[in-house]
């Protein structure tokens, strides 16, 4: 029996992934949480077989809470389920620790075989990725500027994107405020912007903000 966490802020989402998963008959959804830090707080409890994560979530970010499960534990097994199609965001994400990727576009049965192979130990990505992951990770230079930032540099900027002040992005994160203040002054520079008008305009384009 592979026991599962599922991590998502939308309620019927995670009930529509149980139901999904539990008729499988070898799989079950020991814990569900709706935030990063409630996740990482029942992986602990729980030490499930599978953790699900989306990637936007409301408090520290998907990536964010990667980065701290793959830290605690080298040999945990992670699938990143998320809404973009970016190569982007499948690229940081195994980065950040996760043996699969999947799109929220996929068929279910993907999103079933997906948890198989993570069990397993495998990697898995979604076919509708799987190519331009594969291309992208064997290149020598990262696909475009925004690959060369950091799990946490990129959650950083997901929140600015959102309009989330620095406050609020120190308390999420667990960061002081300097921390973040520093860290917008790195992403600034690694992807040339001038300002923060124009490193919206590049997030923008690069498939980053809306």
């Amino acid at each position: 029996m592979i026991r599962l966490l599922l991590v998502d802020d939308h309620a019927v989402v995670r009930q529509g992934y149980r139901r999904l998963l539990e008729q499988q008959g070898n799989m079950v959804v020991a814990g569900e949480a709706s935030t990063g830090a409630e996740g990482l707080r029942l992986w602990r409890e729980l030490q499930p077989d599978v953790a699900i994560l989306d990637l936007a979530l409301p408090d520290i970010g998907g990536l964010e809470l990667l980065a701290r499960i793959r830290q605690r534990d080298a040999q945990a097994r992670l699938l990143a389920f998320s809404m973009h199609r970016d190569v982007l965001w499948a690229v940081q994400a195994v980065r950040a620790g996760a043996l699969g990727y999947v799109t929220k576009s996929s068929p279910p049965e993907v999103l079933q075989q997906a948890v198989r192979e993570v069990a397993g130990g495998r990697r898995f990505c979604s076919p509708d990725l799987a190519a331009e992951l594969r291309a992208a990770l064997r290149e020598a230079e990262p696909p475009n500027a925004a690959d060369s930032l950091s799990p946490r540099e990129l959650e950083v900027l997901r929140l600015l994107l959102a309009g989330t002040s620095v406050p609020e992005i120190a308390a999420a994160l667990c960061l002081s405020p300097k921390t973040v203040h520093n860290t917008h002054y790195q992403i600034k520079t690694r992807l040339e912007a001038a300002n923060d008008f124009e490193l919206v305009r590049i997030a923008r384009r690069l498939g980053l903000g809306d």
